[in-house]
């Protein structure tokens, strides 16, 4: 114990040793009720089980893309690289600046897919757990497409990284 220092406040014990914890980053999208695409970037995705193939993601339940995926039947689930620190970071921000034209199309259950993923889950919800503020949402995968790889895009420390590398991100 000689090397740790005590962060006797829960939550600020939580961000402070996830600051220390590489997350993967994948986006997460869907469509609202007009069919406008949704989305936000997650690093709360993890695989549940391969048999059946189950994945989870978090969501707020005040976040800006709630309302969509609260009502999902499916969704498409992104995992990123090095080249797609932008879209990492535009996907983070400003909701209604997310989705420029040029970067996605429709796809399997007029899905919004991102062009240039290292890969693309379709899924379908099978089940949505409410937390305090925020929702856990299981699904089902029903099929991928396999983009080009490319090195594993990481956030940790507030910043996005591959392995063996700090990515430097704009001021």
């Amino acid at each position: 114990m000689e090397h740790f220092s005590t962060e006797t406040d829960p939550t600020e014990a939580l961000r402070a040793t996830f600051r220390r914890h590489a997350s993967g980053v994948s986006i997460i999208t869907t469509t609202d009720a007009a069919g406008a695409p949704v989305g936000f970037t997650a690093t709360s995705m993890t695989s549940l089980g391969a048999n059946p193939p189950l994945a989870t993601f978090n969501v707020a339940r005040g976040s800006s893309s709630w309302p969509s995926i609260s009502s999902a039947q499916q969704v498409a689930i992104h995992t990123l690289g090095r080249r797609n620190l932008l879209l990492a970071q535009r996907m983070a921000a400003d909701h209604t600046q997310r989705f420029l034209p040029e970067d996605w199309s429709f796809g399997p259950f007029g899905l919004p897919i991102l062009h240039g993923a290292t890969a693309v889950l379709i899924a379908k919800v099978r089940d949505i757990h409410f937390i305090e503020a925020n929702a856990i949402v299981v699904v089902d995968i029903l099929e991928g497409l396999l983009g080009e790889p490319d090195d594993s895009l990481l956030y940790s420390q507030r910043a996005y990284y591959t392995p063996g590398d700090k990515l430097q991100l704009p001021e």
